[in-house]
């Protein structure tokens, strides 16, 4: 990534919510020169999803009321190409992605940090709960104030040349107090829902969606227990994910649960409660916010899905750069397409995407 140049010039990442439109705010509060926009990324039309053209139109009435320009950027393809694909090739694959953190990767913190270089902007702000703060020459990325807000999990894989240049204004509030700014500067989106769904699956229904896009019936294959014998029939792979119980579609006279999937086989693992605990789990292409381990082994907290608490484990490095990392009590429905972030104390080592696990 080109480096910027310092300057006191910001761009604003707006989505329409109240959490970008308080951040905009505050960051002009702090004396910069602020321009908003809007990335656009999927043909959203629907009002409580991201993308929608109702979000579109919140944004650029908080930047009017601010003063500020407003721009929207059409990423639509690249979006497609690095997210919707990847999402699609992930449930075949057996695996649930988390395409908002692959958003955040490969486009607000990677073609949206690029476009605000080419803007002359020293400063790429989004409403993020988390915090930035340089320690001697190093950038390190810590949790928010507020726990119950915290969205440092979804941030793992930022770099110092991408933390030299990121502002994050929210990381010492909770929601009442953005609301409560918010109304205070007249926004018109300062009570507005969050977002709760994927942009491009507004329903929730995966599997619809991936039969959709790809044009072709998802595959029908077998329900099996952890011996191998046949329980009945499932609707396709990318309809299932770890730990799920209920849609199954299948009736067995007790409570049974998605343990495995199989995209080999074409088949689903059920089995009880206690076959979805794992000791560990191991991650590839790990991110290290700092460039570097803290050590080969070392204690931490670790996280495996979004509104988790951390949870004590050891991290080991193995030669080949892979990390293990064992919780110090097992932990339930350890998924493969899902981040693992580790944690000391607030600050965030670095996550990546967790690759199987260890039983």
């Amino acid at each position: 990534m080109e480096r910027m140049e310092e300057n006191n010039r910001a761009l604003i990442a707006m989505s329409g919510g109240v959490d970008s439109s308080v951040a905009a705010y505050l960051t002009m509060e702090q004396g910069y020169d602020c321009l908003g926009c809007t990335m656009k990324l999927f043909q959203g039309e629907r009002g409580g999803s991201c993308c929608s053209l109702e979000d579109v139109e919140d944004a650029r009435a908080v930047a009017r009321r601010l003063g500020m320009p407003y721009y929207v950027f059409n990423f639509s393809d690249r979006f497609q190409e690095a997210v919707m694909e990847p999402f699609v090739r992930s449930y075949q694959r057996g695996r649930t992605p988390n395409p908002c953190i692959e958003c955040n990767r490969r486009l607000k913190f990677d073609c949206l940090l690029e476009r605000a270089i080419v803007l002359g902007c020293g400063k790429l702000v989004t409403g993020h709960y988390a915090r930035v703060q340089r320690e001697g020459n190093r950038y390190v990325l810590k949790k928010a104030l507020n726990p119950d807000k915290d969205q440092s999990y979804v941030l793992y894989m930022l770099t110092q040349a991408q933390l030299a240049h990121i502002l994050f204004p929210l990381g010492g509030l909770d929601k009442e107090q953005v609301r409560r700014l918010a109304g205070e500067q007249g926004f018109l989106n300062a009570q507005k829902p969050d977002s709760q769904d994927i942009c491009f699956v507004p329903d929730g229904d995966v599997g619809n969606f991936i039969q959709r896009y790809t044009g072709a019936p998802l595959p029908p294959g077998d329900f099996i227990d952890s011996q191998g014998r046949v329980l009945g029939r499932h609707r396709g792979l990318a309809r299932y994910t770890i730990g799920q119980r209920r849609g199954l579609g299948v009736s067995l006279g007790e409570r049974r649960y998605v343990c495995a999937l199989n995209p080999e086989a074409n088949t689903v693992t059920l089995g009880d409660n206690r076959e979805l605990f794992r000791r560990g789990l191991w991650v590839g292409d790990f991110n290290w916010i700092s460039g570097a381990p803290p050590g080969d082994s070392f204690s931490c907290a670790a996280k495996i899905r979004y509104r988790q608490p951390e949870q004590p484990a050891q991290a080991a490095v193995r030669e080949d750069g892979t990390v293990a990392v064992t919780f110090q009590r097992p932990q339930r429905a350890v998924t493969p397409g899902q981040a693992v972030v580790l944690y000391d104390g607030d600050t965030v080592l670095g996550g990546g995407v967790i690759e199987g696990d260890i039983p």
